[in-house]
């Protein structure tokens, strides 16, 4: 045995004692306040997810087998699935649309934690302090457990971080509202290790696959802890263990010291970015200097157009652009700069079917440049740099470049909070009464005066109110 593996020996256990030990207490102020404002966005995610085709598609298949339950599909009236359920729709519905919040540690925890979270809750009837609490050690359990095994490298051997760490957030949060001790906690991380899946296959054709990962995740975690406090045991060294342990199985990276290493003290969940735009996270700093350089030319006729990327970038969205489905266009750098450079914006209107084969836009996409750039290839993904350059005039062969260190959804944007606010209330158009979005946000602000059947039952859709 390596000592890098022996000196692991343990650490499942550390983690859980960590989280069967949780107390709100724990969490400082800077944390709840990402806390509330990360759960605020989450549900604008969900809500404008419910009625995405892939969302309906999943919804329909766990509906057909009947049944009942205690747990609330956000935007119903009322608790009609078991927990699992419940959590796998609504987190399909967050990571619907490209929307929701990911994290340097390439994943998504807000599509997979909150929904897991609020299901649970709903369950057991959480009070808000609960709540926050089972939120916050999920979100932890969850970043940590992928940079235990270098998040990076585990992307570029194909493996979708939020569907494999996913599950481990999940269990965490859910076990905290479940009351689980040390042991169970343990259990249920097991059973949620033991299910972990996920690959990036999805962006040969544009698949509804990863959507199903963060509600899959979620799903798995839930009925881990529901499973661990019914008696059912799981591996209790599920990141250690010699033999399929999560560190060793994914990567030759595992390192067991970012799962443990200040844990508590730093919350690592503080540096999670919104996502003001409807794209791949990887593309986000590159749509932030498209739209810099939109008003600067608004005809690019004849100019040439280059974007610079590090390695792993172009693997994960530098194919060529041919329209396709909505989430072929949502993880094209091409076509994601293109739009930006057209229209100022990538909203969820520029990934329309009209636009995805806008004749202008493909155009421009098919022709864009992509440079690799070294130096980012050391720089990602703690950070994700991007920049685009255009020609000044046509054929000159002198560009206007814009760079960004940080998309704008990132903690390096000093009006992130304003901006997560202004795109609950933008996304919640058409969907909820604008006295439901205030009421929502005025919860969310103040999460720990809540409770989670609170929230559950201020989400329901206007038309279904109605109906009933």
């Amino acid at each position: 045995m390596s000592d890098r593996k022996a000196s692991a020996r343990g650490v499942t256990m550390e983690v859980s004692k960590w989280v069967s030990g949780l107390q709100a207490s724990d969490i400082p102020e800077s944390t709840r306040r990402f806390l509330r404002h990360a759960l605020l966005d989450t549900l604008g995610c969900g809500l404008h997810g419910r009625s995405q085709p892939w969302t309906e598609i999943a919804e329909g298949w766990v509906r057909e087998g009947g049944g009942s339950g205690l747990s609330t599909v956000w935007g119903d009236r009322g608790p009609s699935l078991r927990a699992s359920d419940a959590a796998m729709i609504t987190g399909i519905a967050t990571h619907a649309f490209e929307l929701d919040d990911f994290h340097q540690t390439k994943q998504h925890p807000g599509a997979v934690v909150i929904p897991a979270a609020l299901a649970v809750g709903e369950k057991v009837d959480a009070s808000g302090e609960a709540l926050l609490t089972s939120i916050a050690a999920g979100y932890e359990v969850m970043i940590r457990s992928a940079a235990a095994i270098g998040a990076g490298e585990a992307k570029a051997r194909g493996w979708h971080i939020t569907g494999i760490a996913g599950t481990f957030g999940a269990a965490a949060a859910s076990a905290v509202l479940l009351g689980l001790n040390a042991e169970q906690t343990a259990w249920a991380l097991g059973l949620a290790g033991t299910q972990s899946s996920g690959l990036f296959a999805f962006t040969a054709d544009g698949a509804m696959s990863k959507r199903l990962h963060a509600g899959q995740a979620a799903r798995s975690g839930v009925a881990a802890a529901e499973l661990a406090a019914a008696g059912f045991t799981g591996p209790t060294q599920i990141y250690e263990a010699v033999d399929g342990g999560f560190l060793w199985t994914f990567t030759d990276a595992g390192n067991h010291l970012p799962l443990v290493e200040a844990l508590g003290k730093v919350w690592r969940q503080e540096s999670t970015s919104f996502k003001p735009h409807a794209a791949c996270g990887s593309t986000h700093s590159y749509i932030d200097a498209g739209i810099e350089l939109h008003d600067r030319y608004p005809d690019l006729s004849g100019r040439r157009v280059r974007v610079g990327q590090c390695r792993l970038v172009d693997e994960q969205c530098g194919f060529d652009y041919v329209p396709g489905t909505v989430l072929n266009a949502q993880m094209s750098m091409r076509f994601c700069v293109a739009a930006s450079l057209r229209y100022g914006q990538a909203l969820p209107g520029e990934f329309s079917t009209d636009r995805l084969s806008e004749s202008g836009t493909v155009e421009l996409a098919q022709r864009i440049e992509l440079v690799h750039d070294a130096e980012m290839d050391d720089i990602y993904p703690a950070h994700y740099p991007g920049w685009v350059e255009v020609e000044r005039a046509p054929g000159s062969g002198e560009f206007e470049r814009v760079s960004r260190d940080d998309p704008s959804g990132s903690i390096a944007n000093p009006n992130k909070e304003g901006a997560m606010i202004e795109k609950f209330h933008r996304l919640m158009t058409g969907i909820l009464s604008e006295e439901q979005a205030v009421r929502l946000e005025t919860m969310a602000m103040s999460l720990e005066e809540n409770t989670a059947r609170n929230f559950t039952g201020a989400m329901v859709y206007p038309a279904r109110a109605a109906a009933e």
